[in-house]
């Protein structure tokens, strides 16, 4: 997976266009964490130390071509103006934006690119229609928003066809650890899936079980796989549509003697609910009365055990809720684990890496925590991203 690099882009005394990942959690206007837009800084740095005006685009939620106040991108740009030391001008509008005054070391950002509903469009003529409108801004392109490279979208697909392009240091950075998963990764290859659903994860446990020496199911997803093995899950989350390809997935992980680890405890309450009161029983015995909401103590042990052994391991979705104090214990201890791995270990993007945030571990604890987990997904299925084949 080849793509232009950043240096060999002439940048100096141009306006770029950067398509960054900004997608950070917002409440009541109050960013809860910050680690996407951090993670932009280096390229935005070079870009400007090169003599670069900096045009930011960026999307946050799925406005589906709404003006939704809450999903405006307002506050990103007063937190990326703290982090950079300088003023981030922020536009309202995207489409007939007045840029005419950028000059070299300046940085805008313009509002949230799922505003404009031509960006998400199926329809590659109105795709291209608002890329043409965001390449007349800027005199080069560079892609370093990886959390959306999986989309053919027109600020991250189409644009790249209109303009000298390059992938930022984040992109970059992705594809390499991406490679090194896939292309002859350090064994033991360990794999922690977890999440709510099966469904979002079933291509990559396919795809990943011929490469894997160790594959570790937690999360909401698990119960799916609890149930095709015969066993009584109460009110847990289950997908009973998929309980035949998990059990041909189960039959082929044998086959292929895959340590396939699922939870010998679960922690259980009688309601989602921050206050549920945990109790703690046999996986394969959840009463009926029951759902699970975290792997139980001797299961995030042996979850532990298993990553402590292995050279690289990739770990994508929480144990857990983990926003719940009383069921984050699984996803803390699978966490410390990852702190621990000798090799390379990498921490999926989305939900995983604000648990560990969340969990109180520094990012610097892992050897990369990804920003794009459904990319990252998506890569380890097997499937290309456009985003990325664009920059080649």
């Amino acid at each position: 997976m080849n793509v232009v690099s950043l240096e060999s882009l002439d940048v100096a005394g141009k306006k770029v266009l950067l398509r960054c990942d900004l997608n950070v959690p917002i409440k009541e206007g109050v960013i809860k964490d910050d680690g996407r837009i951090r993670a932009s800084l280096p390229t935005i740095k070079y870009l400007l130390g090169q003599g670069a005006s900096v045009i930011i685009t960026a999307h946050l939620g799925r406005p589906k071509g709404e003006r939704k106040p809450e999903l405006s991108l307002a506050p990103v740009a007063l937190r990326l103006g703290e982090l950079l030391g300088t003023t981030v001008r922020f536009s309202p509008e995207i489409v007939g934006a007045d840029l005419g005054s950028v000059q070299a070391g300046d940085v805008v950002l313009l509002e949230n690119i799922r505003y404009e509903a031509s960006e998400t469009s199926k329809d590659e003529a109105e795709r291209l229609g608002l890329a043409k409108e965001l390449a007349s801004y800027a005199d080069v392109f560079v892609s370093d928003g990886f959390g959306a490279v999986h989309r053919k979208h027109a600020s991250v697909y189409d644009v790249a066809s209109l303009l000298p392009h390059a992938a930022g240091y984040l992109v970059a950075a992705e594809v390499e650890v991406l490679t090194k998963l896939t292309d002859n990764p350090a064994r033991p290859y360990g794999v922690v899936l977890g999440g709510a659903k099966v469904s979002d994860k079933i291509g990559v446990i396919s795809n990943l079980l011929d490469k894997v020496n160790v594959l570790a199911i937690g999360g909401g997803m698990l119960f799916t796989f609890l149930a095709a093995q015969g066993h009584e899950i109460g009110k847990s989350l289950v997908e009973e549509d998929l309980i035949p390809t998990v059990k041909e997935l189960l039959e082929r992980a044998e086959k292929l003697g895959v340590q396939l680890l699922l939870p010998t405890d679960i922690v259980v309450a009688p309601e989602f609910s921050i206050d549920a009161q945990p109790t703690t029983v046999n996986a394969d015995s959840i009463p009926a009365a029951q759902m699970g909401l975290d792997i139980g103590p001797k299961s995030a042990e042996a979850f532990a055990a298993a990553i402590r052994q292995c050279q690289t391991v990739f770990w994508n979705g929480p144990m857990g809720v983990f926003e719940f104090p009383n069921f984050a214990h699984g996803t803390k201890v699978v966490a410390q684990a990852l702190t621990e791995v000798q090799g390379l270990s990498v921490v999926g993007g989305g939900d995983s890496a604000a648990a560990v945030r969340t969990l109180g571990f520094a990012d610097s604890d892992f050897g990369y925590i990804s920003t794009g987990g459904g990319a990252s997904l998506e890569y380890l299925e097997g499937k290309e991203l456009p985003g990325i084949s664009a920059l080649a």
